[in-house]
């Protein structure tokens, strides 16, 4: 069973840069695909970034040319760069990813979140 965990949020002051971290476990083979999501208090889950397997990233006009979404298959990690950080990305962040094990089969897992809170 594949398993997702986030880690690397916290509070950060409006201006400043966070690096997400979504460390996948039980066997992985590769990380074919990624997508970042948040969620925000009251507001609905939003796709924040995605990376396809042919290594194609794409944003959400809201995290567009401050946010960076990349794939370190060796430590199989994904990861969300995130710099000039506004109040409004202040969500819980949901990582999702899928690749294949180690056994050749086919997994497409979530985590369970991290708290980001972007506040002066």
């Amino acid at each position: 069973q594949v398993q997702l965990v986030e880690s690397g949020g916290g509070l950060v002051q409006p201006g400043g840069s966070l690096r997400l971290s979504c460390a996948a476990s039980g066997s992985i083979g590769i990380i074919y695909s990624a997508d970042w999501y948040r969620q925000a208090p009251g507001k609905q889950r939003d796709l924040v970034a995605s990376i396809s397997p042919e290594g194609i990233s794409a944003y959400a006009d809201s995290g567009k040319g401050r946010f960076t979404i990349s794939i370190d298959n060796t430590k199989k990690e994904v990861y969300l760069q995130m710099n000039s950080l506004k109040p409004e990305d202040t969500a819980v962040y949901y990582c999702n990813a899928a690749g294949r094990t180690v056994w050749g089969r086919d997994f497409d897992s979530w985590g369970r979140g991290t708290q980001v809170t972007v506040s002066s």
